[in-house]
């Protein structure tokens, strides 16, 4: 008799617990592959090393000789304007160093770009 009632059990228990089991395969899949999702990678590159790059570049503008070529100079100072730009985007500083050509408003504006940066909390050197 006991052995009636453990097959009449496993006849009713067993597709119940199977149901269960193949239902709940979608949920197991999705949170093994949630866990599994890696975090997007970030299109721009660290604020610190754009900090790097710009006291390299700054010391590079200072440091140059009065035969430096015009070109050199040039050359040096947009690349420089180039990272205040990635910089500010980076912290969330508002710039207008495209709003002026080359001379001394765009000067006067770079320098308030970098006291801006070090305010956000920039190590400028």
């Amino acid at each position: 008799m006991v052995g009636n009632v453990l097959i009449y059990l496993g006849v009713v228990v067993t597709p119940t617990l199977l149901f269960a089991a193949v239902s709940a395969v979608p949920r197991v899949v999705a949170a093994i592959r949630a866990r599994r999702a890696r975090a997007p990678a970030p299109t721009h590159p660290p604020v610190e090393r754009i900090a790097e790059d710009l006291r390299r570049v700054r010391r590079t503008l200072v440091t140059f000789e009065p035969g430096t070529p015009l070109v050199r100079r040039r050359a040096t100072t947009a690349a420089y304007d180039a990272l205040l730009d990635q910089a500010c985007r980076s912290v969330g500083v508002v710039h207008h160093l495209d709003d002026f050509g080359e001379g001394f408003e765009r000067d006067i504006e770079r320098l308030r770009t970098e006291q801006a940066l070090r305010e956000a909390g920039l190590v400028l050197g």
